[in-house]
């Protein structure tokens, strides 16, 4: 019976090793196919402040990035946190070392006060299957009452 159990754990501990390997082979492939994938990099960074605009016209950003990658990156969706923000990108591919753009425009128009939104990008970039976050924060001033 000892001798049953002893082969019973031998067997076992032998499939945790094998499953340990192959992890790491698997580790490797995923670093391998990290170094060539796409990447972004923001010019200035992924937050942008508006600091004070007027209520009334958009405030406009364009976000501009170089992909850092060694394949084409291809942005397939851009959402925003609420309908009074609009993204808009390119469709096209963006080559490797080659810039790109998003552009996020905010509605200010019976806006007053601080604000704080959020897009959100999807794409085949390094952080595959998450989405990036860019930010635009600032306050609107009131109009004039007329």
């Amino acid at each position: 019976m000892k001798a049953l159990f002893a082969a019973l754990v031998c067997i076992a501990c032998a499939g945790s090793v094998q499953a340990q390997q192959i992890n790491r082979a698997g580790t490797a492939e995923t670093a391998k196919k990290q170094k060539k994938a796409p990447k972004f990099k923001f010019k200035g960074g992924e937050t942008f402040d508006f600091g004070e605009v007027k209520e009334g016209p958009e405030a406009e950003h364009v976000f501009e990035f170089t992909n850092t990658g060694k394949e084409p990156l291809i942005i397939q969706t851009a959402s925003a946190s609420c309908g009074c923000t609009t993204p808009e990108f390119s469709k096209a591919p963006v080559l490797p070392g080659k810039k790109g753009t998003i552009t996020v425009r905010y509605s200010t128009q019976g806006r007053p006060g601080p604000f704080n939104k959020s897009v959100y990008i999807s794409s085949n970039a390094v952080t595959a299957g998450e989405r990036m976050e860019l930010m635009i924060k600032g306050t609107v001033k009131a109009a004039p009452e007329s």
